[in-house]
């Protein structure tokens, strides 16, 4: 039982349960922002089908969830595995980025972009926005982060936004006289600013690549499924989310191998 009193074991428990903690704000703000509901202020969680409110014991990440049995204590009625796998995920990011950069400005800021990201994946999944509020801060965020030493330097920073902002756009307009439509949404545009000034340059042309391709792959799959067509809207922002995360924390050697 040694390692229950070993120094980094100990460091890695208390960044799952931190990340945990915010993944539970996190769910707070894929519910309530799309919405348009205060994620800071009243009304306190509640159940979605009886509006009970959630006491502070059932409202503990994962453990609560679990204990419950994914269920309302009052009405019974199911909550979303969702809460539960987002709690999980942000946790174990933040795991991921002390394992590799301990407590740094990089580590930092990849695991604050991570988790915004990850909250920016699901909703655009349920609403096919990406809210200003989260994006243009993110940005700025990038940028500053560039400036202390984080992700990358500050010119590599600050070309990747100003590039993740111009390609998006470039394909709106190219595809609204092509087609007559807009092919990409503008949140999308300012969601790769951000991507952008966090993973510079040659990290956001790879992103833009691995989420292109991973909703080419859904796309064909729908069509081929039947689930879907050609002219299926896809929600774009959620292959970028996921796209990022894994280009923040792949390997070097991998990221190296990227012929970009």
């Amino acid at each position: 039982m040694d390692w229950v009193y070993d120094p980094f074991v100990i460091l890695n428990i208390f960044a799952f349960v931190f990340g945990a903690m915010v993944g539970s704000f996190l769910n707070v703000v894929i519910y309530r922002l799309p919405r348009e509901i205060s994620v800071v202020r009243e009304p306190p969680s509640s159940c979605p089908s009886c509006g009970h409110t959630i006491r502070w014991f059932d409202n503990i990440p994962i453990i609560s969830w679990l204990a419950l049995r994914g269920r309302c204590r009052h009405c019974k009625s199911p909550f979303a595995v969702r809460y539960l796998l987002v709690e999980a995920a942000a946790g174990l990011l933040c795991v991921l980025a002390y394992a590799r950069w301990g407590v740094s400005v990089t580590g930092f800021e990849v695991v604050v972009f991570a988790w915004v990201s990850l909250a920016l994946a699901l909703i655009d999944f349920d609403f096919q926005i990406l809210p200003n509020s989260m994006t243009y801060p993110s940005i700025a965020f990038g940028l500053v982060c560039s400036l202390l030493g984080g992700y990358t330097w500050w010119l590599d920073s600050l070309l990747g936004a100003a590039v993740g902002a111009l390609l998006p756009t470039l394909v709106i307009v190219i595809y609204r006289l092509w087609r007559g439509v807009e092919g990409m949404g503008w949140g999308d545009v300012k969601y790769l600013a951000a991507i952008g000034s966090v993973v510079g340059l040659r990290g956001c042309v790879g992103v833009l690549i691995v989420a292109a391709t991973l909703g080419a792959l859904v796309g064909v799959g729908m069509i081929v499924a039947r689930k879907g067509s050609a002219k299926t809207a896809l929600p774009f922002g959620t292959f970028l989310a996921l796209a990022v995360i894994l280009w923040l924390y792949a390997p070097e050697s991998v990221l190296a191998a990227i012929p970009l």
